[in-house]
């Protein structure tokens, strides 16, 4: 086993090297050619490096190549958002355009991303997404996978929403990828097939991420997810959307704000 204080001198060595030395995405050397260089066991290496992994420092698979993290993007994500957003669903398109989600959690705008893609399918509703939009087992929704990268070799943000297939059949036009980004998000496309949004409820819990997501959204070792569960209601009170975002810890931070009724 590595000497506890070495790993440890060595992590902190290392730290300084990458913050002189390197530009975020930049290759790190390999534990070999840090065992050579600073005249150490490949064991005292490993250890350094997931130090460094921990403290978000450096990102990659163990046995696979080692990058300097790309820092994420501090999301912060308040309940007063959906006012905002349904505040712009009967705007003009080119207002819409201007006042997305991304810059609501971000202050970035979705044209200064580096990467926004959307993938549409239709398949049968998970049995839970069928629970909250009180669907019979098997009904067919129309679901929306977004990703978003700000920058090279950053994580990505990710979302997946569920609207029921009878429902959006109404306006062919949100099958169509060539309209992303929407204009005005899902309260502007729910508006397009009859439905006004009356409330919004978030369900959070946590869990650790999965290998998938620890790679994809680049969490560092030991980092919880929350994840958030947006069930959107209509004025008749039908659920009308189901939005699974999950949210590394890392990189959110949740704001609510609770106006009380005056006495």
């Amino acid at each position: 086993m590595a000497n506890a204080s070495k790993y440890l001198e060595l992590a902190d060595q290392l730290a300084d090297e990458i913050r002189r030395e390197y530009e975020p995405g930049d290759r790190f050397p390999t534990v070999m050619e840090l065992a050579k260089a600073h005249s150490v066991a490949p064991n005292t290496v490993s250890r350094a490096v997931q130090v460094l992994k921990e403290r978000g420092l450096l990102s990659g698979k163990a046995g696979g190549t080692t990058r300097v993290r790309v820092q994420p993007m501090l999301q912060v994500r308040q309940n007063t958002r959906y006012q905002s957003e349904k505040d712009v669903v009967l705007q003009p398109e080119e207002v819409r355009r201007s006042a997305g989600v991304a810059e609501l959690d971000s202050g970035v705008s979705v044209t200064h991303m580096h990467e926004n893609v959307v993938q549409l399918d239709v398949l049968p509703a998970p049995p839970d997404v069928a629970e909250a939009l009180g669907l019979e087992a098997g009904a067919l929704v129309l679901r929306r996978i977004g990703t978003r990268r700000h920058k090279r070799g950053a994580g990505v943000g990710r979302s997946v929403s569920y609207m029921p297939h009878d429902l959006a059949s109404r306006n062919a036009d949100l099958f169509d990828l060539d309209r992303e980004p929407w204009p005005g998000g899902s309260l502007h496309q729910l508006h397009t097939v009859g439905v006004e949004v009356d409330r919004i409820e978030d369900r959070v819990t946590a869990s650790m991420p999965t290998d998938a997501e620890m790679e994809e959204q680049d969490i560092p070792p030991g980092v919880p997810v929350l994840r958030v569960r947006k069930i959107s209601y209509s004025v008749t009170g039908s659920a009308v959307e189901v939005t699974d975002i999950p949210l590394p810890a890392d990189r959110v931070e949740l704001r609510y704000n609770t106006q009380l009724e005056r006495w």
